[in-house]
C-alpha cells in the first residue's frame, strides 16, 4: 500500500518541484481518500497510507507556501470503480478468512466486495472526481482539499466535532465493525 499510494507519489514529486521552482509556479494534485480522513476496522494498510499522504501534502503545502507551488488533497469517498474487484483480489492473495476468528465479518466483506453496482451510498461516478481534479488544475486559487462524496464531507466533519468513542462507533457500524 505505501509503495502505491505513497512513496511512488514523493519520488515523482521530488522530480518535479526543482522545474516548478525554476518556473516559480505548478500545482501537485494528490489522491488521497475519505480513509485519509478516517479509519475503517480490516484497513488498517490503506487507511495508514491514505494518513501519510495527507501529512505529506499538508506539510508540502507548508514547506512551499509562497512559491507559485500549490498542493491539492483529492478527497473521494466511494466511487464506480474496479477498486473492490482490486480489493477483493488483495484480499484473497492475504487473508485466510477460513481459520480465522472474524470468518463472519469476513464474509460480509466479501459480499460487499462482490456486490454488483454501488456498494456504498453514496457513490458517485468518476467524472465526480474529474471535477475535482480540474478545479485544482485550473483555479487560480485551488483548495487544499477537495472532498468529493457526501461521506467525504461528512466524516471530515465529524471526526472534528464528535468526541472519540461517538465517532469510533460510527466508523465501526459503516466499516464492517470488528475487534481483532
Amino acid at each position: 500500500q505505501f509503495e502505491t499510494n505513497l512513496f511512488g507519489a514523493l519520488e515523482l514529486t521530488n522530480q518535479v518541484i526543482p522545474a516548478m521552482r525554476r518556473q516559480g509556479a505548478g500545482r501537485i494534485v494528490y489522491n488521497s481518500s475519505v480513509l485519509g480522513l478516517v479509519a475503517f476496522p480490516y484497513r488498517g494498510a490503506y487507511v495508514a497510507s491514505k494518513f501519510a499522504m495527507e501529512g505529506l501534502a499538508d506539510t508540502l503545502r507548508l514547506e512551499l507556501a509562497g512559491t507559485g507551488i500549490h498542493i491539492c488533497l483529492i478527497e473521494p469517498g466511494p466511487i464506480m470503480s474496479r477498486f473492490r474487484a482490486h480489493a477483493y483480489a488483495a484480499y484473497q492473495r492475504h487473508v485466510c478468512a477460513e481459520n480465522s476468528p472474524h470468518q463472519e465479518r469476513y464474509a460480509a466483506m466479501e459480499a460487499r466486495l462482490l456486490k454488483e453496482g454501488p456498494a456504498a451510498p453514496f457513490t458517485l461516478p468518476p467524472a465526480a472526481v474529474l471535477k475535482r481534479v480540474i478545479h485544482a488544475l485550473e483555479n487560480p486559487r485551488p483548495r487544499a482539499r477537495y472532498p468529493v462524496t457526501v461521506p467525504a464531507y461528512l466524516f471530515a466533519i465529524l471526526r472534528r466535532w464528535l468526541p472519540t468513542p461517538m465517532l469510533d462507533g460510527i466508523l465501526l457500524r459503516s466499516g464492517g465493525g470488528g475487534r481483532r
